[in-house]
């Protein structure tokens, strides 16, 4: 699929694999699809605790500059970081949010799904409540498929934590299928009033 520049903006708390979902999504993205791929990072100097944004842009042309500048897809992992960092959309971007720990969206274009949860229920552990996100944001994303996504967490992931990173990545997959996308208003963008 041809695309001049599909952008993705990941954010959430130091500690919650925010990095490692944005790099996964780069790779398999840039990897195994074959676009090209920029992929950015920055946290506070709290690093674990601290907000901390991811951007992922892809092209199937050259990229000329590594940042977002008009996002197609934002994940929000907590309040603070959705706070922060849930601007700057396109018309029509969507915005992916914890259900749990985003309790006010900026946007009615918006699909909230309880990661944390989900992840406690599939793995007993919060700690894969980012591949959870990176199940449902991939099932989002027109440009990846289910198994590159897979094959790029695989490669990135310790070899014994394969099988509860793949059940974590499945059951967002599966729980993003269950949401409708024509249920959201077509665009976050409020219309210009007339004066």
């Amino acid at each position: 699929m041809d695309v001049d520049r599909f952008e993705i903006r990941l954010c959430g708390s130091g500690g919650q694999g925010i990095i490692l979902a944005s790099i996964v999504l780069a790779e398999a993205a840039g990897i195994i699809e074959g676009y090209n791929v920029s992929q950015t990072q920055s946290y506070g100097p709290e690093a674990r605790g601290g907000r901390c944004k991811a951007e992922v842009v892809i092209s199937s042309k050259q990229i000329d500059y590594p940042k977002a500048v008009q996002l197609d897809m934002i994940l929000a992992m907590n309040q603070t970081s959705c706070d922060a960092y849930c601007y700057d959309f396109k018309p029509n971007g969507l915005l992916l949010v914890d259900s749990d720990l985003v309790e006010q969206p900026p946007t009615s274009r918006v699909v909230p799904l309880p990661f944390t949860k989900i992840a406690r229920d599939v793995a007993d552990t919060n700690l894969v409540a980012n591949i959870v996100a990176l199940g449902a944001l991939g099932h989002f994303c027109p440009l990846l498929s289910r198994q590159s996504l897979e094959t790029a967490l695989f490669a990135r992931v310790p070899p014994k934590t394969k099988k509860i990173n793949s059940k974590a990545l499945q059951a967002g997959i599966k729980a993003a299928e269950k949401f409708n996308l024509d249920t959201l208003p077509r665009s976050i963008i409020p219309e210009e009033e007339e004066i």
